[in-house]
């Protein structure tokens, strides 16, 4: 047996302690200091202090850098620092204590010469450090008190859909959360902060936040949960996971394509009211940043801003609700290239009829057709991706507007072709007409001849126009022969008569280029 006296590192007080080696005939021969040293680094041993204090089991007394491991025994908490360490550790510092040759095995120089932090000891445990199991983390901070403020700012990753058939939006984020729990302070000599996984996460407290008006949200798992935990000595919490969510947006279409909308994602406490939790963006706007490489295929990200209100439940009460919203701005010339720019040459193609002679039915006909299909087609294409929304929206005016111009040259053809054949059917009534007056009782020896001249190449046949008709004169010869007995008689007895016919075609060569002039003109102007 041997007693030595150590000195603590965080007193001035001394502790003796008693060792007795496990071996008995070793323990019954005089003890030395270097016999009492050289047993100490062997075996296990017994310590005894003046002022006891029950100690656990397997625990470990720490003085001055030495580590002895108690099995019985109990010592003095005012003199003594103690920890909980592992068993390895003890080993290792055993095997660490330099021996020097002599004439009989000396000690070294201690092992640890200060003291270490502890947040950053071998085996110590964290649940043990923070006294995870002296508290109750069912309960909120302050539980009674006034509400815990609960910071909250966001790092936009990326921003991925936007869908007008749902009305929704994705977006990936990291989500920050800053509170302060003193149940989880601990010491620290160089006040540095603990990073947990996700594994701690569930044994304490977390603000419950959710995401308002979400359809689908998750936190991202590969490689493993991204979820981080950072506790700082004086209980400050920052609590940081990655997520992406999928939320609704109300999208007010009436300009489409032509149309800037505002969305918002919603974040909110679940459980506590304002009474119980505090939720506010911890630097205002500064709060929300972005990826400067964030960009959308159709869409133009004009701004990003927070804000933050009160939201009521009639049955539960008031909660901080708090808003990240973003406003995007349509790119048009997809729409250009595919929407406006067809229909507007199939409006174009159809004009090229009035520039067809009436009488080419087979042209005419088919070209008008075609162009009416082939806006049936892209009024039905531009429908089909967008949701089926009750209002009338900016491309449905132009592509409706344009659908009405192609159907009109239409409609205008078959009204030159039915006034075509009205002016027909009054000459055949002015030819027999002429021939009853002349006294002709055989048509057939009456030859005719009519033509057709423009006004503004026969001279004194043009006649000036009345209720849009256009006066062309038809001259009629009629040629009468006797019979070759009473001998060859030949008069020629001409009459001029004025028939009617419309110029539509002409009219229209200049109405329907014009009008649809003027409506694109309004339209840009209303909507650009």
């Amino acid at each position: 047996m041997c007693t030595s006296s150590i000195s603590t590192p965080t007193d001035s007080h001394k502790c003796d302690f008693t060792f007795l080696s496990e071996n008995p005939a070793k323990s019954s021969r005089k003890s030395s200091p270097r016999d009492c040293t050289v047993a100490f680094g062997r075996s296990a041993f017994y310590a005894r202090a003046a002022n006891r204090r029950n100690v656990r089991r397997d625990d470990s007394i720490r003085c001055s850098g030495l580590f002895v491991d108690v099995s019985v025994g109990s010592y003095d908490t005012r003199t003594c620092a103690s920890t909980q360490l592992s068993r390895s550790l003890f080993r290792r510092s055993k095997r660490e204590m330099p021996l020097t040759e002599g004439s009989g095995r000396k000690i070294g120089s201690h092992m640890l010469k200060r003291s270490p932090d502890m947040t950053k000891a071998w085996g110590t445990k964290s649940e043990q450090l923070l006294r995870i199991d002296d508290h109750d983390f069912t309960m909120r901070p302050g539980f009674g008190g006034p509400a815990v403020p609960v910071g909250v700012d966001v790092q936009v990753e990326s921003l991925d859909a936007i869908s007008e058939v749902d009305m929704d939006f994705t977006m990936t984020l990291y989500l920050r959360h800053y509170w302060k729990d003193e149940r989880l302070s601990f010491r620290s000599n160089n006040n540095q902060s603990m990073t947990f996984d996700g594994r701690l996460v569930k044994k304490i407290w977390v603000p419950d936040m959710f995401f308002v008006h979400s359809k689908r949200s998750f936190t991202h798992d590969t490689t493993t949960d991204n979820v981080m935990l950072r506790v700082y000595p004086d209980g400050k919490v920052l609590y940081s996971l990655r997520v992406t969510v999928t939320a609704m947006c109300s999208m007010d279409l009436s300009r489409f394509p032509l149309d800037t909308q505002t969305c918002s994602l919603e974040i909110e406490s679940y459980a506590y009211t304002d009474d119980d939790l505090m939720l506010y963006w911890k630097e205002g706007n500064r709060s929300l940043n972005t990826d400067e490489r964030i960009s959308l295929s159709q869409f133009l990200i004009q701004e990003f801003h927070t804000t933050a209100r009160l939201a009521f439940y009639s049955s539960t009460g008031w909660y901080n609700r708090l808003y990240i919203n973003f406003t995007l701005r349509r790119h048009v010339f997809f729409f250009l290239l595919q929407t406006y720019f067809p229909a507007t040459l199939m409006v174009m193609l159809s004009w090229v009829s009035f520039w067809i002679d009436r009488r080419a039915v087979p042209a005419r006909v088919p070209l008008g057709i075609t162009t009416v299909l082939t806006m049936s087609t892209i009024i039905t294409g531009v429908n089909a991706s967008m949701p089926r929304v009750s209002y009338i929206k900016a491309v449905d005016i132009y592509l409706w507007v344009s659908f009405v111009f192609v159907f009109l040259s239409v409609i205008e053809y078959a009204a030159v072709n039915y006034l075509s054949t009205l002016e027909e059917r009054k000459e055949r009534q002015l030819r027999e007409g002429l021939l009853c007056t002349c006294g002709v009782t055989h048509p057939g020896m009456m030859s005719v001849c009519y033509s057709e001249m423009d006004v503004n190449t026969t001279g004194n046949y043009g006649m000036p126009e009345e209720n849009g008709v256009k006066r062309e004169r038809m001259l009629v010869q009629l040629a009468m022969e006797t019979d070759q007995v009473t001998g060859h008689v030949s008069s020629g007895a001409y009459s001029s008569v004025w028939v009617h016919t419309h110029a539509i075609d002409k009219y229209s060569r200049v109405i329907f280029p014009g009008s649809y002039i003027l409506f694109n003109t309004i339209y840009w102007s209303i909507y650009s």
